[in-house]
């Protein structure tokens, strides 16, 4: 795909006037997408690397600690592939007119992605990463007389702001499938503000089925909103909520850039709504954080637009990621472990038979680093979906720790190691 015919040419020349010479100096493009990706992740020989900017190991949004070049890091969720071709293209061509303000570039993300779905205009707000959507879809809905409702185990977005905004939690378990019990998210409260669902299910990967939500936004408080995080989307092959969203349902869709599209480093989603919820947002009070919301720089931008363009990236990288998943779920079962079934995201649960915070620590002396427990299942891990070959690392790593007694286990991690109620937003 040619990138550069793609995107709309308004004020392309004024934009690059003055950048035509930093975009010069930047490294001429012709690297396969494999190639630029492996550059991005390899740091150089004997080096250590510093990933991501979160509070603790295995949190959703990374960590600070400095790990060696060969680690296996599996831990947050993140897409091992990186951003598309294009999207690495686009981000060299448009990083030299990163001197300018350019809310151009946000408005032809926003005009594509709407395009995709057929949203009309006034639909759909774009913000960097969706973590910031994710707040104030529920911030503006909940309060001390507008109580959440959600599920447990799922992603604890949810709880913290019901903290922040002193609203009354109801938590729900999931079915036995790992589906949203949404007639008893419906039964907890007659007075719920919201209900958050995030679909995939963010430990577990399953999916609630589409009906089952559609049940809840016609059964649901009056009142009330529906917020359905699809983060993980783009991994199933479910249908999305969006077009409910379409139909002016009280019902408020994110997405972000940060799984399939490989961007989480580069922070971009969507807050997708009927243009009275989207405005609702200018109610909100200065006293609730809002986190830079909107600041998608220029590059990131035209990233994303020639992501959602590329209509071969999403069914390519969801087979990649179902087919390794596959793999590594068929060897648990062959050498029976048990795991959480039905995943239909970029990561699944393993029963380690032991708290899971000490399972973990045995797999980073292995320099495999995977992810966090529940406190609804502590003695399960959470484990991304790396490349073939991390996953190898990951088994011999896995049946080596589980082979060990978990009375040898009890390793102390470091304070900044851990984190079971990660503050950072993925």
């Amino acid at each position: 795909m040619n990138f550069t015919k793609d995107i709309s040419r308004r004020g392309f020349m004024r934009i690059f006037g003055a950048a035509g010479v930093t975009a010069a100096a930047l490294p001429v493009i012709g690297q396969s997408q494999n190639a630029l990706a492996q550059t991005a992740q390899a740091p150089a020989a004997g080096q250590q690397r510093r990933r991501g900017m979160g509070g603790g190991a295995g949190s959703d949004f990374g960590d600070t600690r400095v790990r060696d070049a060969n680690a296996v890091i599996i831990s947050s969720n993140e897409n091992p592939l990186g951003p598309a071709a294009c999207a690495l293209e686009a981000i060299q061509q448009f990083s030299g007119a990163g001197g300018r303000y350019h809310q151009e570039s946000k408005m032809e993300t926003v005009k594509a992605f709407s395009e995709t779905f057929s949203l009309k205009p006034g639909y759909v707000s774009m913000y960097p990463g969706s973590g910031n959507a994710v707040d104030l879809a529920l911030y503006s809905n909940i309060g001390p007389d507008k109580p959440l409702v959600v599920a447990d185990p799922s992603y604890e977005q949810g709880p913290r702001a019901a903290e922040v905004m002193k609203a009354k939690l109801f938590s729900t378990p999931l079915t036995k499938d790992g589906r949203h019990d949404v007639k008893a998210m419906v039964a907890a409260t007659p007075k719920a503000g919201a209900y958050y669902i995030v679909n995939p299910n963010n430990p577990t990967g399953t999916m609630t089925p589409k009906e089952d939500l559609i049940w809840l936004l016609k059964n649901k408080a009056p009142g009330s909103i529906v917020v359905v995080d699809e983060a993980y989307f783009h991994f199933s092959t479910d249908d999305s909520m969006i077009d409910q969203v379409a139909k002016d349902q009280d019902l408020i869709v994110t997405r972000t850039f940060s799984k399939i599209y490989g961007m989480a480093g580069l922070r971009a989603g969507f807050f997708i709504a009927k243009p009275e919820l989207i405005q609702k947002l200018g109610d909100l009070g200065a006293s609730v954080g809002r986190n830079g919301s909107g600041s998608v720089s220029m590059a990131t931008a035209h990233a994303c637009t020639c992501s959602i363009q590329d209509s071969t990236l999403i069914p390519t990288r969801r087979k990649i990621n179902a087919d390794i998943r596959s793999e590594t779920l068929e060897w648990m079962e062959k050498n029976g472990y048990k795991y959480y079934a039905g995943s239909q995201a970029n990561f699944f649960m393993v029963d380690v038979k032991r708290p899971g915070r000490q399972f973990s620590a045995l797999m980073q002396k292995e320099d495999v680093f995977i992810g966090r427990t529940w406190p609804a299942m502590p003695n399960y891990v959470r484990v991304t979906v790396g490349t073939a070959d991390e996953m190898q690392k990951f088994q011999v790593a896995f049946k080596k720790s589980y082979e060990t007694a978990p009375a040898a286990a009890h390793l102390d991690l470091p304070y900044s190691a851990y984190s079971e109620l990660d503050r950072h937003y993925a």
